[in-house]
C-alpha cells in the first residue's frame, strides 16, 4: 500500500495504521524516564538512511485499527500519556484520536519529523526534523523541543539553522546517531560550548527495553 493510498484508506474506514504499540518509559528527551503508551504509526514520507525504525515505513491494510481499538488498548494499561510516533503519524489526521484520549484524561504527546500539519491540541510537541524531510515553517513555533540526531560534525550547522527558527521556550537536545558511537564525545564537547543546547539519551537502549 502507497503512503497515498494509506492516507485515503484511512479517512474512508475512520482508522489508523498502528505499526507497533506497546506501554513501556520514554526514553529520550524532556520526558525521558517517564511511562507512555508508545503508539507507532505505519508509514514514512522521509526514510533516514540511520532510522532504527524501518519497519514502520511500509503500510499494510491488516495494520489499520479502528480508535476505539486504540483507546482501549490504552486504557487497558491505565496509561495516563501516549506518545505518537512512527514512520511519520502526520501523514494522518489525528484530532479525532487525540480528542478521545482527553476525554478519558490522557495526555498527548507526538514525535514528527515536521513535514506535516500538527493538531494544535496535541499536549507536548518533539519535533526532530530530518535533512530529507521540509520541514513546514509553522511546526517550528509549535514544537516544545526540538531534537536534532547528529551523525557528522554538519549537522551542528544545521541543528543551529533549525534552533533559530524554534519558539524562545523551546527545548534544545542533541542526540547521538545510535548506530555512530564516536559522535557521543562530539555531541558532549559541542553541549560544553553551546549550554542552550542539552543532551537527549536513548536510556530505552542502554537499559534494553522497548
Amino acid at each position: 500500500m502507497t503512503i497515498n493510498q494509506a492516507i485515503e484508506y484511512s479517512v474512508k474506514e475512520n482508522k489508523l495504521p498502528v505499526c507497533e504499540e506497546f506501554y513501556s518509559l520514554q526514553g529520550e528527551g524532556f520526558y525521558a524516564g517517564k511511562a507512555a503508551y508508545f503508539l507507532r504509526l505505519s508509514g514514512c514520507n522521509v526514510g533516514c538512511s540511520w532510522c532504527d525504525t524501518k519497519h514502520s515505513w511500509s503500510v499494510k491494510e491488516e495494520d489499520f485499527k479502528s480508535y476505539e481499538e486504540i483507546i482501549s488498548d490504552v486504557l487497558a494499561v491505565k496509561a495516563n500519556c501516549v506518545v505518537i510516533t512512527g514512520g511519520e503519524p502526520t501523514l494522518y489526521n489525528l484530532e479525532k484520536l487525540v480528542d478521545l484520549f482527553h476525554k478519558h484524561n490522557i495526555t498527548v504527546n507526538i514525535e514528527t519529523s515536521g513535514t506535516g500539519v500538527i493538531y494544535h491540541k496535541i499536549d507536548w510537541i518533539t519535533l526532530s526534523p530530518k535533512h530529507n524531510g521540509a520541514v513546514l515553517e509553522d511546526n517550528f513555533k509549535l514544537a516544545n523541543e526540538l531534537k536534532i540526531v547528529i551523525s557528522n560534525q554538519s549537522d551542528f550547522f544545521v541543528a543551529e539553522k533549525y534552533s533559530e527558527k524554534a519558539d524562545s521556550n523551546c527545548f534544545l537536545y542533541l542526540q547521538q546517531e545510535w548506530n555512530n558511537k564516536t559522535t557521543l564525545e562530539m555531541v558532549i564537547d559541542y553541549i560544553k560550548h553551546n549550554p542552550k543546547w542539552n543532551l537527549s539519551v536513548q536510556i530505552h537502549k542502554y537499559i534494553n527495553i522497548e
